[in-house]
């Protein structure tokens, strides 16, 4: 492979650990997953809590190319608490009797409740309370 190939791999990576510092979460918890669409590329970044092993969607972003996106993508994360309202969702997964609290950052609740939902069957968690957190 040339040089062209390795750099956009290269800055690839640089771009994903850089979101994941600013986050704070390791590599394992966070999952960049990249569909071609309409002649652009969309990532979704997922991040999976290992406490009750369940993953949900952060956030979707839409670029040119696969950097484009991953740069978007660290644009949202720099700026996403100031410009999106945090929701707390209580929510047990079927045939547990364990109920979980899921932190989301949306801009409406619905928006929260499809993060939740990202990739499942609607069947497959019952949802107990979605609340808007104060902003402080």
């Amino acid at each position: 492979m040339t040089g062209a190939g390795t750099d956009i791999h290269v800055e690839s990576v640089r771009l994903q650990k850089k979101i994941e510092s600013h986050l704070g979460i390791k590599g394992s918890e966070l999952s960049f997953e990249f569909v071609a669409t309409e002649g652009k590329i969309k990532l979704d970044m997922i991040t999976i809590n290992p406490r009750h092993n369940q993953s949900f969607l952060f956030q979707s972003e839409i670029g040119i190319d696969k950097l484009d996106a991953l740069r978007k993508m660290l644009d949202y994360v720099k700026s996403y608490k100031d410009k999106y309202n945090s929701y707390t969702i209580q929510w047990i997964a079927k045939d547990e009797s364990e109920l979980h609290t899921s932190y989301f950052t949306a801009s409406n609740m619905y928006d929260a409740l499809d993060k939740l939902y990202y990739g499942r069957d609607i069947n497959t968690i019952t949802v107990f309370s979605v609340v808007l957190n104060p902003v402080a």
